[in-house]
């Protein structure tokens, strides 16, 4: 019986110290520079190198930030976290494969009240080779999770339908919020959204250009705001059945087959107060899909289709 009882102490001394072990390496708060190293623990002190090597030493709702300019590599996320690196240019080469990967049927992490990733201030670069600079996922598991998207650069994804950020949430009730950023020179659409139609969709003072779409949704409720869709070969916006969307003090130029498109029935776009001009064609509407302005747009080169009467 005494021997029971110690190997019961010896355990339970054991348990304690690698809970302790484990608290001490999950940080609210790690760091990463460009001269760092993954086998270090991730301080202020003492970075890691990459974004992969720092999120396994960074504890759920916690932060990771930049300590100098760099590279840090691509990354896939399993819990909520924020990735920032605001005032310091930080950079994911993402050549032949994806950016930053958040699956949320994948998420580990236990007790998160809603899952919710932010990424600020980074630059992706493709190389010409990239797939997609952030791939979003999820079912079940990505009810009620909210993405943020805010400062952050996506260039160079021609490899396939590469696209800048694609939203795949089949999930109820999610969020995508997409804030001063720019998205150039996809071989697809510039931002993607396909999952689900209770999805909603953010879009301010960002600048979508030289895609083949500039905005493309299948499915939710997509609100663009203060943001320039130029140069696009397809369509600058582009809503399929199931996607509404509300555009505002935007700009939508230049866009080689036309600035607006909706198709299908349930598609809409709703357009007020925006600047529409040398789109090959206005806007074009097939199979029950809706394009209707509040008729306080400035438009040249051609006018919205008819009838051109302001939505309810």
């Amino acid at each position: 019986m005494n021997k029971f009882r110690v190997t019961l102490n010896i355990l339970a001394v054991v348990f304690c110290i690698l809970a302790v072990n484990s608290l001490a390496h999950a940080q609210t708060r790690t760091w990463v520079s460009g001269v760092g190293n993954d086998a270090n623990p991730c301080s202020r002190t003492a970075p890691c190198k990459t974004f992969a090597g720092a999120i396994s030493k960074t504890s759920l709702n916690g932060e990771i930030n930049c300590l100098d300019p760099g590279g840090f590599g691509t990354v896939t996320i399993t819990k909520s976290i924020t990735i920032d690196c605001h005032e310091v240019f930080a950079s994911v080469l993402n050549s032949g494969t994806n950016g930053i990967n958040i699956p949320f049927d994948n998420f580990t992490a236990v007790g998160e009240t809603r899952k919710t990733v932010r990424l600020r201030n980074l630059n992706f670069n493709g190389a010409d080779t990239g797939l997609v600079g952030i791939n979003i996922t999820g079912a079940a598991g990505s009810n009620n999770s909210e993405v943020f998207v805010e400062d952050c650069l996506l260039d160079g994804n021609f490899s396939g339908t590469a696209r800048g950020i694609f939203d795949q949430r089949t999930g109820s009730n999610t969020l995508l919020s997409i804030n001063n950023t720019t998205v150039r020179d996809m071989n697809s659409t510039g931002i993607s959204i396909v999952g689900s139609s209770t999805a909603r969709v953010s879009i301010s003072r960002s600048l979508v250009a030289n895609c083949a779409f500039g905005v493309a949704a299948a499915q939710g409720r997509i609100t663009i705001y203060d943001t320039v869709l130029v140069s696009n070969s397809t369509s600058g916006l582009d809503a399929e059945s199931g996607a509404t969307m509300d555009v505002d003090h935007c700009v939508v130029a230049k866009n080689t087959t036309s600035g607006f498109q909706a198709n299908g029935a349930g598609s809409a776009i709703r357009v007020s107060n925006t600047t529409a001009v040398n789109n090959g064609t206005m806007a074009t509407a097939s199979a029950g899909g809706i394009v209707s302005s509040y008729g306080n747009n400035q438009t040249a080169g051609a006018a919205f289709p008819s009838p051109n009467t302001p939505p309810l």
